[in-house]
């Protein structure tokens, strides 16, 4: 089993804040950053993120999650951001490569969120999973 990246309550609370709200797309995005940042190791000036989402919210809120953890930001142009089906985000660092590509099941568990209740119980039972119960993952 791959190591889980946990999220500490200062860290959900900083990303809730800079995003707006909380939400479980959010918590995605918070989860495959810190897990590339354990994988890659952190460096906001060398990784570069490219995801592929739905150019819309709710798919579109894991973009902000992987900017707070991982300093890969649009200012800095080492985030791209491509439309896509399939949530799928590919994490580099020189020669490293990390993909991490949600879980069809994940997904579909997620849209029926009816209420900003709905969207924080769920991000929550997200935020408890471990990260390779939510995505397949390539080293």
């Amino acid at each position: 089993m791959i190591e889980d990246s946990r999220i500490e309550r200062a860290l959900l609370n900083e990303a809730a804040r800079f995003h707006g709200h909380l939400g479980p797309f959010l918590v995605l995005g918070l989860k495959a950053g810190l897990f590339a940042n354990k994988v890659l190791g952190k460096d906001p000036f060398k990784t570069k993120a490219i995801v592929e989402t739905k150019l819309r919210p709710p798919y579109s809120c894991l973009i902000d999650g992987i900017q707070v953890v991982t300093g890969c930001t649009m200012g800095k142009g080492n985030i791209e951001v491509k439309d896509g089906e399939a949530i799928l985000i590919r994490f580099t660092k020189g020669d490293k490569v990390l993909e991490m590509k949600l879980k069809r099941e994940v997904l579909e568990s997620l849209e029926d969120m009816r209420s900003g209740e709905d969207a924080e119980r769920k991000a929550l039972d997200v935020m408890l999973r471990p990260v390779n119960e939510l995505f397949d993952i390539k080293l």
